[in-house]
């Protein structure tokens, strides 16, 4: 069985379309589908059918999406033990993180790799929880949030590599001024009839109210769905409602204008984890970065 159409039929699985393949593989769309249609005479067994004006893969094609991840580990992992031989982790690593994550952890990950061999190439983007594996497609490490009660739902451990990076604690921010701000810590119930700015609903944050709203019964009353935590800030600073903020990562962490409380009576926080594929996982320098990863969040948990 050919390794190259393996690697084809996993990047159909998780790019939708031939012509997204040949684009990431720098092929033409007539070359991937020959690649396809070898795959099949080879394993005796179609592994694509049509699906409107594409295709989606067979049983007998999800099947074998997954164990072809276990190939092409394994085989970035001979790779790795070989390298390993001559040379330290060298090499660019692309990554992608939600806005509120580059804050906290980008600056100290790219002190880390100054002037190294590993150059790291970021950009930010915020898709929901559920979207993180099909964008591990085209960046080599996903940075992630979800609502610790409530994570998305498992990705097979044979084809993505979840690295928890922090616990990060929600906190009700409110200005300074407010009722309610003298108190050491609130509860849900203290705040009906209050004005909430959550984020858009599918998001860690909005996830997390809304767990806590069908946990304790107290449906809170937002007014505005805000994905810029800033401006939420700046919107709470000037009494125009209260909000659910993480910890480590908004700028007001000394409470200069906004009173941070924490919401007691129930656990609410989000988990920060980086996610990649297994191959990708097994690079080194993408198994370096992933542990820098983990030691800079350690540091921003540190810092409180």
């Amino acid at each position: 069985m050919d390794v190259q159409r393996l690697r084809v039929l996993r990047e159909l699985a998780d790019r939708g379309s031939v012509t997204a393949v040949a684009a990431a593989l720098s092929y033409t769309p007539s070359a991937i589908s020959q690649q396809l249609k070898a795959l099949a005479e080879e394993i005796g067994s179609p592994v694509t059918e049509p699906a409107g004006r594409g295709l989606r893969l067979t049983e007998a094609g999800l099947v074998l999406v997954e164990r072809a991840e276990e190939v092409l580990a394994a085989m970035a992992r001979a790779q790795a033990a070989v390298d390993a031989l001559h040379s330290e982790p060298a090499g660019t690593v692309s990554l992608t993180f939600f806005p509120s994550g580059a804050r906290m952890l980008l600056p100290g990950l790219l002190r880390r790799f100054a002037d190294g061999p590993i150059r790291i190439r970021a950009d930010v983007a915020d898709p929901p929880p559920g979207d993180v594996p099909a964008l591990t497609a085209g960046v080599d490490v996903v940075v992630s949030h979800h609502d610790e009660l409530n994570p998305p739902a498992t990705r097979d451990a044979r084809r993505w590599v979840s690295v928890p990076l922090m616990r990060e604690p929600l906190d009700v921010v409110l200005p300074p001024g407010h009722r309610l701000a003298r108190r050491r810590g609130l509860r849900l119930a203290d705040l009906t009839g209050e004005d909430w700015i959550s984020v858009s609903v599918g998001w860690p944050v909005d996830d997390v109210l809304r767990t806590i709203a069908l946990r304790t019964g107290v449906q809170p009353r937002v007014v505005h769905r805000i994905n810029d935590f800033a401006v939420t800030e700046e919107l709470v600073a000037a009494g125009l409602g209260i909000a659910l903020l993480p910890r480590y990562s908004t700028d007001d962490r000394g409470g200069r204008r906004l009173a941070r409380r924490p919401l007691r009576g129930v656990r609410a926080a989000r988990t920060v984890e980086a996610v990649a594929r297994a191959a990708t996982a097994a690079r080194p320098a993408v198994a370096t970065v992933l542990d820098a990863l983990c030691a800079e969040a350690a540091a921003v948990v540190a810092r409180g």
